[in-house]
């Protein structure tokens, strides 16, 4: 039995504007089952997410697949990522773990077996494995044909460049960029986004815009307009997550699920919301057609 509370945010209401095309794919949550604690240098677990949770959103949202992010709290302990995306199943679910530079082949090889498919760097407080870190990590997933997904302040993308520019797998600029705060949509840091995309194994992964915006929902306008840029120029290397279950934000601060989708009516067109949606995160995932 698990001494963290149950989930108690809410998992239905009115259905969102945006009608989902088949095949769409959330590609960032984070889930807490029961049985597994805080590690060590990570955030505490508010209360549980589980897979059985976040069938239910899916129903809500009308999204058919899911791509599960090892939450901070974890640390490198990769265990409570690997029961839930059993319980999901492999012809809908995808992972992105915690590695370091001593994660052993064995070990890779079982991650990947399980659905995992990309490492995570965060450059945040409470982040188990930070950039600095990204050298050592690529060879290890270039072999395993996997991802990196970056979450750090846009702000600071300048520190980052060089390190960026080295890396030869594919990676996910994370949450929009995360400027905090956000930046005009013709800043200079926006324009090295795009030149990153234009290199050719850059990903920018639209998420989590409460988290950062001074505006505010439903359309938080500050960060849409840098959105709305990356899109316009690089639709093909554009992906979306929910983030969902919102543990970055206090309580009084929760989004709305559904206004987290349907910032794409805003964001992007009908024919690059499928690409979004569907089209790109099969590519990146290796999900089937629908």
């Amino acid at each position: 039995m698990s001494d963290i509370s149950a989930n108690s945010r809410p998992l239905s209401g009115l259905p969102p504007a945006l009608k989902a095309p088949p095949g769409a794919t959330d590609c960032h949550i984070h889930l807490y089952p029961p049985g597994y604690v805080a590690q060590p240098g990570g955030p505490s677990i508010p209360e549980l997410a589980t897979v059985e949770d976040y069938r239910k959103l899916q129903q809500w949202l009308q999204l058919d697949r899911v791509v599960v992010t090892q939450p901070n709290a974890y640390q490198q302990n990769n265990a409570a990522l690997l029961e839930s995306l059993g319980q999901l199943g492999a012809e809908t679910a995808r992972g992105v773990a915690v590695v370091t530079p001593h994660t052993p082949r064995s070990e890779l090889e079982g991650l990947h077996a399980s659905g995992v498919r990309g490492a995570r760097i965060m450059n945040f407080p409470g982040g188990a494995v930070t950039s600095t870190e990204m050298p050592f990590i690529e060879p290890l997933i270039r072999e395993m044909e996997w991802h990196m997904m970056v979450q750090f302040n846009g702000r600071q993308l300048c520190e980052h460049l060089e390190a960026l520019r080295g890396l030869k797998v594919d990676y996910i600029i994370d949450h929009i960029g995360k400027f905090i705060d956000p930046v005009s949509a013709d800043d200079n840091r926006v324009d090295e986004i795009l030149r990153l995309l234009d290199r050719g194994n850059a990903w920018f992964k639209i998420c989590a815009g409460y988290e950062t915006s001074l505006i505010g929902g439903p359309d938080y306008p500050d960060v849409g307009a840098i959105a709305r840029r990356v899109v316009e120029h690089a639709p093909d290397r554009v992906i979306w997550g929910s983030n969902w279950p919102h543990v970055g934000v206090p309580r009084d601060q929760y989004p709305n699920d559904a206004e987290q989708l349907d910032v794409l009516l805003e964001w992007a067109s009908p024919p690059v919301q499928q690409k979004i949606l569907v089209d790109n995160p099969a590519r990146l995932y290796g999900f089937s057609s629908p």
